[in-house]
């Protein structure tokens, strides 16, 4: 299931409290993020232990385009995630909305 830039402004713009990372590497998250939490894809498999408590809450994921949050996606809901939602555009849709707003 994925989740629209739309939705994830308006939940951010509410100040909802989201279970919300960023597969992205640092550098990336350094010159631009939407405030989620940094866990480079690669290194996602050594983070599964802190992400255990989530597996039946929703967790949405982010990248640069939704390539990398896609396969993130993919990884946890192997691993039993059960409503994981990646951003269709990654942070470039969000950016983009926000111009037109």
């Amino acid at each position: 299931m994925d989740i629209k830039v739309a939705e994830l402004k308006e939940r951010l713009d509410k100040g909802e409290a989201l279970n919300f990372y960023d597969v992205r590497e640092e550098h990336e998250y350094e010159e631009d993020n939407l405030g989620a939490t940094l866990i480079p894809l690669a290194e996602l498999p050594d983070h599964l232990d802190e992400l255990e408590p989530l597996k039946d809450e929703e967790i949405i994921v982010h990248c640069r385009s939704g390539a990398r949050s896609g396969k993130a996606q993919a990884f946890l809901e192997a691993q039993g995630f059960t409503n994981v939602r990646n951003v269709i555009g990654g942070i470039l849709a969000y950016r983009e909305l926000e111009e037109e707003v």
